[in-house]
């Protein structure tokens, strides 16, 4: 029985593309480089009065150190409505808050912005009673990075 559920798992292993969307957050392609997604995400964020805390180019810390990284750019940002709720219930969540957007460019030349899904906090930290707050943040989330797909005019 054990060689069997082996080689089910190997077998569905190398059966799952290579590629497979990580459930822990979610990721669209954009029709910009890395810098103006992260600078149309930001401004889509101020807009609805979300704080962004920082953003960090890792390209450049690359640089510092002699070596290459393609564009690749992290932005921590936050509402404290939605945060401080889940926090309340769990304060190790705060480990992953604020939340955070990675844009990058990658191997084939198209530029992706990904952020953590708010779903793989209420399974990591089992937060009770949350299930309100994480659909509002979700449906946020993907509206708002949904707005940095459209190609350059």
């Amino acid at each position: 029985m054990r060689k069997l559920a082996i080689a089910t798992l190997a077998v569905w292993f190398a059966l799952m593309p290579a590629h497979a969307a990580d459930p822990g957050m979610m990721k669209v392609e954009s029709g910009y480089s890395v810098k103006e997604t992260l600078d149309k995400f930001t401004a889509i964020l101020e807009s609805k009065g979300i704080t962004v805390f920082a953003r960090i180019d890792h390209s450049a810390g690359a640089k510092k150190i002699g070596t290459h990284l393609p564009p690749t750019e992290l932005l921590l940002f936050g509402n404290p409505k939605l945060g401080t709720p889940l926090m309340k219930i769990n304060r190790e969540v705060g480990f992953d808050l604020p939340m955070r957007a990675l844009a990058w460019l990658d191997d084939d030349g198209k530029v992706w912005l990904a952020v953590t899904n708010p779903r793989s906090l209420n399974q990591t930290y089992a937060l009770a009673g949350a299930d309100g707050v994480i659909e509002k943040m979700e449906a946020a989330l993907k509206a708002l990075t949904g707005q940095v797909k459209s190609e350059k005019e």
